[in-house]
């Protein structure tokens, strides 16, 4: 049967000579493996196929569903969203990948979450239109955000009488924990400030420094193991490190 779904790529590797297999998250059916033949191949009507499958691309897809099936076939495929920047500017490019990579350690399961998908779309499509500020915050909003959906967002909010986030037990409490993984004072206070953000615009007034992204990042990915099985290590992190001002 043939399904209309929205898909972000994920993740291509080369198939025989001329085909790809794609790994997509799509709002109908999760994440799904497809075979899509023939777009590498060196004809007219064949150049540049390849291209709508590169990590974070944003597509409309027909696609054949068979829940008893692990690879599925595409029938037609499109853009759903063109990017201006975001396969072009080495930062947002950056921010793209680790993003995605982020998506695909922290979903273990094939099943669809409508509301996780328009997190991702949302994200990449505000990255390609966001400044550099918004560019510069978005991965620390985004991990915090994508552990919201997926069930542990922090619980409480930073105050006075709960200065310190504990990573492992996910809340904001009053006292420093018998082991490394929380954060305090300055730390807690940004991360409770993200988490309390409505509006992807608001990334933009947020002013951090690159030793504070750098801390918070490390601490986010930590906060993602320790609530997530095999979560493993990102490989993009330290790219996203290095290019960050």
């Amino acid at each position: 049967m043939v399904h209309s779904t929205k898909g972000i790529v994920l993740r291509t590797v080369k198939y025989g000579d001329t085909s790809v297999i794609t790994t997509v998250y799509t709002e109908l059916f999760g994440i799904q493996s497809y075979l899509v033949k023939g777009v590498r191949q060196s004809t007219k009507t064949s150049a540049g196929k390849a291209g709508y499958f590169q990590p974070s691309a944003l597509l409309d897809m027909e696609v054949y569903h068979n829940e008893l099936k692990q690879l599925q076939f595409v029938k037609e495929y499109r853009w759903s969203y063109l990017y201006d920047h975001v396969l072009s500017d080495v930062v947002k490019h950056a921010v793209s990948m680790y993003m995605i990579e982020m998506v695909q350690h922290s979903l273990k399961q094939p099943e669809a979450n409508p509301e996780l998908f328009y997190l991702i779309e949302d994200s990449l499509k505000q990255l390609d239109k966001g400044n550099e500020t918004l560019t510069a915050n978005l991965p620390l909003y985004f991990v915090l955000h994508l552990a919201s959906e997926l069930g542990f967002r922090p619980q409480g909010r930073y105050s006075k009488d709960t200065p310190v986030l504990d990573l492992q037990e996910g809340v904001f409490t009053n006292t420093i924990p018998p082991h490394p993984y929380f954060l305090d004072e300055q730390m807690a206070e940004l991360t409770s400030q993200l988490i309390d953000l409505s509006f992807y615009n608001e990334l933009e007034h947020l002013k951090l420094n690159r030793s504070t992204r750098r801390t918070l990042l490390e601490s986010y990915q930590n906060y993602m193991a320790l609530h997530i099985a095999d979560f493993g290590e990102l490989r993009t992190l330290a790219i996203l490190q290095e290019i960050l001002s």
